[in-house]
Parts: structure tokens; C-alpha cells; sequence
């Protein structure tokens, strides 16, 4: 315990520390949103209230209030790859907080990760936009009478990027042997790429979509 780097408050003080973390999510004194969500996340990280999960938990917190706040409308902004990118620099900045009360300098790093993320959330919605548009150019020139239902199919990859052929034999109203048939022919174009392998409940993706995510998830 001695060697301990933090330790968090006990139970009588972190119950106390919770109703005081409460009342400040809710005062109603004018305060930048931005800064308000970065004083709440080291706030809450320093009760740490939970034997588990307590990092995960500050990191949605951030989420959410933005969405709170109304600064978003959906929970497109998630820092928690800036932080494992920065994970020293993130402890050490929530530690000279509890140390030395030093918010500004933790300010300053949280700050610059909501900038460095949306610039990142931003670049990855334009590459969105334009791999959505070079695929449906390539249904319409590849695909006869413009692919019939095929642009269904890419549209919906969007909000379930991995899919089966019966799912989608349900959604678009089409047989099983037709809906079968343009999975393989969506194949044969690269929009989809079968992983599992197997002859029998096959499951396609779209793997291109699901490449712009997966730096930042690794």
C-alpha cells in the first residue's frame, strides 16, 4: 500500500466525494462544456468508486455528458484510444491533479485529445462519404438495370456491417436463392467478404467500412 502510486478514498470519503461529484454535474453556474466533461472525468477517476471498471466507466462518462450537454447528438466522439495512445501522460496528468492541483495541465491534455479526435472522426466521416459514393458507382456501372436491390443492401451495411444471407433475404423480400445470388454477385465486386468459411451459415462483411475503424480500436 505504501509503494501505491494512488489510492483511492475510503468508503465514508468516496460516498461523500460521490455526493459532492453529483452536485457538481448538476450546478447550474455557467461553466465551458468541454472544460466541465474534463473536471468531471478526473474527478470521477479519482473517487474511483468501483473495484473494476472504473476506467471504462470515466471514459463513457465523457461520452455521455457531451451528449448531455447537447454538444452532440449521437456518441460519435470516444477518447479512449487517445488515452491508451497517451496512457503515462494520461495517468501523470490525473496524478499531479491529486498531487499538486494541477488542472490546467490536465485541462490542456484533455482539451487537446477532444481535438485530436473529433480532427480523426472528422477525417474518417469524409472517407465514409466518398467510399459510399465510389460504391454505388461501381453498382450502377457493374451491376444491370443499377443493381436492382443491391444499393439496399449497401445502404443497410452501413448500420449492420456484417450480415447473412437469410437476414437479408428477410429484409429486402427476396427468396433465399435470389438473395443468396446477389450476396455472391456484392462478393465478386469486394463490397462484401465472407469470413466464417464454411458452405452453410456464411457471414459476409463489409470489410472496407470496418477498416476505417480498426486503427482505432487495435
Amino acid at each position: 500500500m505504501d509503494s501505491a502510486t494512488f489510492v483511492p478514498p475510503p468508503p465514508r470519503q468516496m460516498h461523500s466525494s460521490l455526493h459532492n461529484f453529483e452536485k457538481f454535474l448538476h450546478d447550474p453556474n455557467p461553466m465551458p462544456v468541454l472544460m466541465k466533461v474534463g473536471i468531471a472525468h478526473a474527478q470521477f477517476e479519482t473517487i474511483h468508486p468501483f473495484l473494476d471498471g472504473n476506467g471504462r466507466l470515466g471514459r463513457l462518462l465523457i461520452t455521455f455528458l457531451l451528449c448531455e450537454k447537447g454538444i452532440m447528438k449521437r456518441p460519435l466522439l470516444y477518447l479512449s484510444f487517445y488515452f491508451k495512445q497517451h496512457r503515462s501522460e494520461y495517468y501523470d496528468r490525473l496524478q499531479s491533479i491529486r498531487d499538486d492541483g494541477n488542472w490546467e495541465g490536465w485541462l490542456k491534455f484533455f482539451l487537446k485529445g477532444v481535438y485530436d479526435v473529433a480532427q480523426e472522426a472528422t477525417n474518417t466521416a469524409r472517407q465514409i462519404v466518398n467510399m459510399r459514393e465510389a460504391h454505388r458507382q461501381i453498382l450502377t456501372k457493374k451491376l444491370r438495370g443499377g443493381g436492382g436491390k443491391a444499393p439496399l443492401v449497401l445502404e443497410s451495411l452501413y448500420g449492420s456491417p456484417l450480415v447473412t444471407v437469410k437476414e437479408l433475404s428477410k429484409e429486402l423480400g427476396l427468396s433465399y436463392s435470389n438473395a443468396n445470388a446477389l450476396v455472391d454477385r456484392l462478393c465478386d465486386l469486394e463490397i462484401l467478404k465472407e469470413i466464417t468459411g464454411q458452405r452453410r451459415n456464411r457471414i459476409f462483411t463489409y470489410e472496407s467500412y470496418l477498416s476505417l475503424f480498426k486503427e482505432q480500436t487495435d
